[in-house]
């Protein structure tokens, strides 16, 4: 009784040590490891998947391809943008590790919360750019934010 306890409070502990490396990397070096990504996912899938949680393993899954497919999507428009060929960045827009944190965010929250952490990530991300003035985004921190604000209302409003 007192394993399963200890054993959450310890992956919980991990998942909020990991979205804080993510959130830090991504705003100072422009980059989300899979170091600290792949042990996020997983915590996901073990939560959803052995515990009850607000998701079900199948509602993961479903949200998880769907992040995974909607940001794939979106790299490739950006990817072929006319705009932002002329631009000539020197990282894409999206990357791979934008794409991974969003499918991770469907592991977590299933669809719902998804959709919410994306809404929450955009606006707060577009708010902060036009404060700053800076052309690039950190994607994480605004995601993970979003991903708290999304679980809490889930967990309590839902």
């Amino acid at each position: 009784m007192y394993y399963t306890t200890i054993i959450t409070a310890i992956l919980g502990l991990t998942a909020i040590y990991c979205a804080m490396q993510i959130s830090v990397t991504d705003m100072r070096r422009r980059i989300i490891p899979d170091v600290y990504l792949f042990p996020l996912m997983l915590i996901g899938l073990i939560f959803t998947s052995f515990f009850d949680w607000i998701v079900s393993p199948a509602q993961s899954v479903a949200a998880a391809t769907f992040a995974y497919a909607s940001g794939m999507i979106i790299g490739v428009i950006f990817e072929k943008s006319k705009y932002v060929k002329k631009q000539k960045y020197e990282y894409p827009p999206i990357g791979m590790g934008d794409i991974k944190l969003m499918m991770t965010g469907g592991i977590w929250l299933g669809m719902t919360g998804l959709a919410i952490a994306v809404l929450f990530a955009t606006l707060s991300g577009a708010i902060w750019s036009k404060v700053k003035k800076q052309k690039f985004i950190p994607f994480a921190p605004f995601f993970i934010s979003g991903a708290i604000i999304s679980l809490l209302i889930i967990t309590f409003l839902i």
